[in-house]
């Protein structure tokens, strides 16, 4: 059966794994959480329209809670709920866009952090990110558009049909991977994508049902795909490696109830260790799981945080894990209760926590 019941009508007890809790939240559904590129700077989207960015610093002792401190730095809003957020690779600029069909920036480099519309979509605005190789920015919608920005020209550079809603998508340069409606997953290079304007792949997800999120491997010979039925798909660009075995799915977030009966979960993000390649899934079902796709092994599973987590992002360096601890509309209007919680927790890792472990007696998923 799909999504049971998460918490209850009493105060949720989230924060069941001893992590920091970023002050100042949103006040709803958190959508995305994204980290500067070379420092400790957190932003998230929200569905009460806001974005928000603090500075992370750790702390010299470690004590309760992981050790950090989060001070809030910027807060601007959008017209609708935002969806994504993405930071420039010099941290001078925010982008975010949303519900309302806009891509704002906001000027972190001038006094008062002032925002701006810069680019707009017929229909709301699933994925932002920033190609510091291209110069651009790139954003995936619900018109079924992938449009590239070049904000030097202050205009939009170019414009891509996608063969249905963008839902997901990733970039480790040179490699674009978009997951769309309808199980389509496209895979681009970013080297030639001006002179061709086409994929380079165009594959049908190998999971039956939709996809939630994709994520590129660190050393960008693949993605992973996530999906609503508590599964992921490891894939490879490389059709050699595709046949010779070395792409395979595996259940995640379910939850046994006895008797060959197991709730399934949306798998709701996935990310890659910068350092080690290993991976870090999120879910509906309240957990977060670290895993091995090389030794297809579970590395940790969390314990559940009693709320969905939604989205999760490990730092520059791999040394912090963001997670988000929102209720994400897996069970409808039912589940949008007053109790729920809107946090950010920050999880301090630990190698012993992420990196690859050689399997014992032949190792495999546990």
């Amino acid at each position: 059966m799909f999504g049971g019941g998460l918490g209850g009508a009493s105060a949720v007890n989230y924060n069941t794994n001893g992590d920091y809790e970023v002050p100042q939240c949103p006040t709803d559904g958190i959508s995305e959480v994204a980290w500067a590129k070379g420092r400790n700077i957190l932003a998230c989207a929200s569905w009460d329209k806001s974005v928000r960015i603090w500075e992370v610093t750790a702390q010299q002792t470690f004590g309760a809670a992981g050790g950090y401190t989060a001070a809030p730095k910027v807060s601007y809003n959008h017209e609708s709920p935002a969806l994504t957020c993405e930071f420039s690779h010099d941290m001078q600029y925010l982008w975010s866009a949303g519900c309302d069909k806009k891509i704002k920036v906001c000027n972190l480099g001038a006094a008062g952090n002032p925002t701006q519309d810069c680019g707009t979509h017929d229909a709301p605005i699933r994925h932002i990110k920033w190609c510091q190789e291209l110069n651009m920015l790139i954003s995936g919608g619900w018109d079924r558009t992938l449009k590239f920005w070049d904000f030097r020209q202050g205009q939009q550079a170019t414009t891509l049909q996608l063969p249905e809603r963008c839902y997901a998508m990733d970039l480790k340069y040179p490699v674009l991977v978009v997951g769309t409606a309808d199980l389509h997953v496209l895979i681009y290079n970013l080297q030639n994508i001006q002179q061709t304007g086409a994929p380079v792949k165009t594959v049908t997800s190998n999971l039956k049902m939709q996809t939630r999120c994709v994520s590129i491997f660190t050393d960008k010979t693949g993605w992973a795909t996530g999906s609503v039925e508590g599964r992921v798909y490891i894939a490879y660009i490389d059709e050699s490696q595709s046949s010779s075995g070395k792409s395979f799915a595996f259940k995640c977030h379910r939850v046994d109830r006895g008797h060959n009966e197991s709730d399934i979960y949306p798998v709701n993000s996935i990310d890659f260790h910068p350092q080690f390649g290993t991976f870090a899934t999120t879910g509906s079902d309240g957990t977060f799981v670290f895993w091995d796709k090389d030794n297809k092994q579970r590395l940790k599973q969390f314990k559940p945080v009693n709320i969905a987590i939604p989205c999760a992002r490990f730092n520059y360096d791999g040394s912090i894990f963001a997670y988000a601890c929102s209720y994400d509309w897996h069970k409808g209007h039912d589940g949008a209760l007053s109790t729920n919680p809107n946090k950010i927790l920050l999880h301090r890792v630990t190698e012993d926590e992420i990196k690859n472990k050689k399997p014992q007696g032949g190792g495999g998923r546990r």
